[in-house]
């Protein structure tokens, strides 16, 4: 009695396991796809490397990297909007 929900607990564990793998390729993918055409790739590249991370110690990179990328371009836009914004006429 006992092994049998031991093993229901191993194989519902490797099916979350393949779940999020799943899901997160699929993010990941999405967002690779959004960077050549129009679409949120913003969103989906780092949902899909965070559900990734999870698993994977390569996406807790990409994960690092994306997210400093993100900031130095937010950085980069608030110069610009505040340039803007108090240029002289």
């Amino acid at each position: 009695m006992q092994q049998s929900t031991l093993r229901w607990k191993t194989m519902g564990r490797a099916i979350k396991n393949t779940l999020i793998s799943l899901v997160g390729f699929i993010f990941v993918a999405i967002g690779l796809i959004f960077i050549l055409l129009p679409g949120p790739a913003i969103l989906f590249l780092p949902l899909g490397l965070a559900l990734l991370s999870l698993q994977h110690e390569w996406a807790k990179v990409w994960l690092k990297r994306c997210q400093r990328l993100m900031r130095k371009s937010a950085v980069q836009l608030d110069k610009m909007w505040l340039r803007f914004k108090y240029r002289k006429p």
